[in-house]
C-alpha cells in the first residue's frame, strides 16, 4: 500500500538553522555598531556570491519513501535595484545543487537512492531595508533543472526498478518561494535563504517512483560592487 506523507516545508536541521541565526545576529550587531554615516541603501548594486545549500524534500509521496538532507554548492550573481531608501528589487541568477539521500520500496523490493540535481535558480525578491546593514528579501523563485545524477542500490528486482527510474517523467520547470536576509558589511554580503518548491518533481503524476518538492537552507558570502 502506497503511503502519502505530508510534512511541513521546513528542513529537519534545527542545529544548522540555530547556528546560522546566531551568526547573522552577531554580524548584524557588530555592523550596526560600526556603521558609517553615509547611507548606501539608495545605490544601485551588482555582485557575485558563493556558498552551500543544505537541501532535502517535503510533501513526499512514495512507498515507504524517506529522505535525509544533503549538502551541495551554490554560486551566482545578484543585482540590487533601489525603490527609495527602504524598498528595492533584487533578482539573482544562481547555479544551485539540490538533492537528498533516500530509501523506500518499489515493485515490492527495497532500494536506496542518492540524488544530486543541478538547477538554475532565478529568485525575484522584494528588498526591505530597515537599516543599511540589513536587507530582508522575499519573493517567488523559478528553477530550471539542468542535470540530475542518481546513485542507486536495488534489491532483487534491480532491472525492473532501474527501468522505472529511467522512465520517470521529470519536471524541469519548477516554481517556488524564497525568503531570507542579507547582512551588508561595506562590500561584503553575508546571505541566508530558505527556499521551497510549490510544484512536485514529477511532470504528470503517473510515476511509481518517489514524488516530492525540493527545499533548502542556503548560506553564501558575496562581494558587492
Amino acid at each position: 500500500m502506497q503511503s502519502n506523507m505530508l510534512t511541513k516545508p521546513i528542513l529537519t536541521t534545527n542545529h544548522f538553522m540555530t547556528k546560522l541565526a546566531l551568526i547573522l545576529l552577531c554580524v548584524l550587531t557588530s555592523t550596526t555598531t560600526n556603521a558609517q554615516s553615509s547611507d548606501t541603501r539608495e545605490n544601485f548594486s551588482f555582485g557575485f556570491k558563493g556558498g552551500i545549500n543544505r537541501s532535502n524534500v517535503w510533501d513526499e509521496q512514495g512507498q515507504d519513501f524517506r529522505a535525509d538532507a544533503k549538502t551541495g554548492l551554490a554560486a551566482g550573481l545578484f543585482i540590487g535595484i533601489p525603490i527609495g531608501a527602504t524598498l528595492g528589487f533584487q533578482p539573482e541568477l544562481m547555479l544551485s545543487q539540490k538533492g537528498f539521500r533516500g530509501s523506500g520500496t518499489l515493485l515490492g523490493t527495497g532500494y536506496s537512492l542518492t540524488r544530486t540535481s543541478n538547477f538554475i535558480d532565478i529568485p525575484l525578491q522584494l528588498q526591505i531595508k530597515p537599516v543599511e546593514a540589513l536587507t530582508i528579501l522575499v519573493g517567488p523563485q523559478y528553477s530550471y533543472l539542468i542535470s540530475q545524477k542518481d546513485v542507486y542500490t536495488f534489491g532483487a528486482n534491480s532491472t525492473q526498478q532501474l527501468q522505472e527510474f529511467n522512465n520517470d517523467n521529470v519536471r524541469k520547470n519548477i516554481l517556488g518561494f524564497v525568503i531570507g536576509a542579507d547582512i551588508n558589511i561595506k562590500h561584503l554580503v553575508v546571505s541566508g535563504r530558505l527556499a521551497w518548491d510549490i510544484m512536485k518533481n514529477n511532470g504528470d503524476g503517473t510515476t511509481t517512483t518517489p514524488r516530492y518538492k525540493n527545499q533548502l537552507v542556503q548560506l553564501t558570502l558575496g562581494y558587492k560592487i
